[in-house]
């Protein structure tokens, strides 16, 4: 017999809960906010719409399924299965921190604060779940996803950007390759080097490519194509500039040699679960073969 869906509703914590968490109680929270110019019944009211949000969402999972709480900070030690339904009620950068321990399950968003987020991942009011819930199982947006694979196979995946560089964004060495160029490798020395996906094409990678002038497409969301740029390449008589930027088809990859200590490749910006790259390693990064699905 098969297993009913088991919706996995996944959450984080709110501003208003750190707060207090740090400062002990709600009126000392109130007080800190204070001496600085901010008023606390703003975040509590954020709170409140975000609680509120989530006893919605739960309650609309149908009767006969199973049910998961997940907190964000939880993500890395959760064990998702394939008849999973997940549900991410939040902020869109939610959707991406959840994306990359996914494989194939449907994710619907929720926005829990509308106007307040941009609605590019979670498109959908809470009222709207029990529809949504009841529809996963059939069409969802294939969303590109970015990978980086090293030489001894570890492995990155990220819904936006990776980004390989130096720990706190420091002068990064590495020598640059792209396959397909006959073989022309370039000795750089930079802040660093973003590879992102046409869902990453609408934060930090559209920052870089507005700076560069536009000149580059930006991808959809859904094609396998895929951006990079090197950030703040630095010319000298070792280092070049030559390769500071292009596109990525689904069959290539940009390849990156360490020649510095350490550096690290990290997705979606959480730097707290990077790989570690030492003198001499290669990484290669390119279109995933995984994809987000997202309903609606």
């Amino acid at each position: 017999m098969s297993l009913a869906p088991r919706a996995v509703l996944v959450h984080r914590t709110t501003e208003y809960e750190e707060l207090v968490a740090r400062h002990g109680t709600h009126g000392q929270a109130a007080f800190f906010l204070s001496s600085r110019g901010r008023d606390i019944e703003e975040v509590t009211e954020r709170h409140r719409r975000a609680r509120r949000a989530l006893a919605e969402v739960t309650a609309a999972v149908p009767l006969n399924w199973r049910q998961a709480l997940l907190e964000r900070a939880d993500l890395d030690r959760f064990l998702f299965a394939p008849e999973d339904v997940v549900v991410v009620v939040g902020q869109d950068g939610l959707v991406a921190n959840a994306a990359k321990y996914l494989d194939g399950q449907p994710v619907i968003g929720i926005d829990t604060d509308p106007g307040r987020n941009p609605g590019v991942l979670v498109r959908h009011r809470p009222r709207d779940a029990a529809a949504l819930l009841a529809s996963a199982g059939g069409a969802a947006e294939e969303l590109t996803m970015v990978e980086a694979v090293t030489d001894d196979t570890q492995r990155l995946v990220a819904l936006n950007e990776i980004y390989l560089g130096a720990p706190g964004h420091q002068t990064a060495r590495y020598r640059l390759g792209l396959d397909g160029d006959r073989g022309v490798v370039e000795a750089q020395a930079s802040s660093g080097v973003l590879v992102g996906t046409g869902t990453g094409a609408t934060g930090w990678l559209r920052s870089v490519w507005q700076e560069r002038g536009g000149t580059l497409p930006l991808p959809a969301p859904t094609e396998d194509r895929l951006l990079w740029f090197v950030r703040e390449a630095w010319p000298s008589p070792a280092t070049g500039t030559s390769l500071v930027g292009g596109g990525l088809t689904a069959s290539a990859s940009l390849t990156l040699t360490v020649e510095s200590d350490r550096l690290i490749a990290f997705g979606d910006g959480i730097e707290s679960d990077a790989l570690q790259l030492t003198w001499g390693q290669t990484v290669r990064v390119g279109v995933c073969g995984r994809r987000l699905r997202l309903v609606g």
